[in-house]
């Protein structure tokens, strides 16, 4: 059960609803993340609208979705997981075994996309001072200037989703229950 109470269209502030309305209708069903989000109308704004904002930006749907499961995976938000996968599988066409690798943190058998994931790691990792060998791996597989800071966008965006669904300890909506995902155990 959700530590934050999950607000319906009815329920939700009058500053939410047009955003809860936004999402359902782009999703057919209200994701709890959105749905505890509701309670801050700002931070609901600010999660669709930078969603928005990384949409545009030149990096591949397929490239964004390494960004958002790789960091979902590393801040332990099995919501985010499952959710970004649904959308890898389903909107970016990835193969399942690339999909599977991208939750586990292997090393990708993509080469493009392993670059990404790496790249993505090193910037939680390092709070963005990414090593110079590090930027210039990612350069190396062809990546810009511009791109590495739209990984950037990405991980802000995967962090306050990530953070938020942690906090609530939303539970997945049904229509993720076969992209669940568990993060390992932590270990002292």
């Amino acid at each position: 059960m959700s530590r934050l109470p999950l607000q319906t269209i009815d329920t939700a502030p009058e500053a939410s609803r047009p955003f809860l309305q936004k999402s359902l209708a782009a999703n057919g069903f209200l994701p709890n993340l959105v749905a505890s989000l509701a309670n801050a109308p700002v931070a609901l704004e600010t999660y669709l609208t930078v969603g928005e904002i990384n949409g545009r930006s030149g990096l591949t749907l397929a490239e964004r979705e390494v960004v958002q499961i790789t960091a979902a995976a590393i801040h332990g938000c099995g919501f985010c997981v499952a959710g970004h996968t649904a959308v890898a599988l389903k909107k970016a066409q990835l193969p399942e075994a690339l999909v599977d690798e991208i939750r586990s943190q292997a090393e990708l058998s993509d080469p493009k996309l392993d670059a990404v994931a790496s790249f993505t790691r090193e910037v939680i990792a390092t709070r963005g001072a990414v090593s110079d060998k590090a930027f210039a791996a990612f350069k190396a597989a062809r990546y810009t200037y511009a791109s590495a800071l739209e990984v950037i966008l990405g991980v802000s965006l995967a962090t306050l989703c990530n953070f938020a669904n942690n906090l609530a300890r939303n539970e997945l909506n049904p229509q993720l229950e076969a992209y669940r995902w568990e993060p390992k155990a932590q270990t002292a």
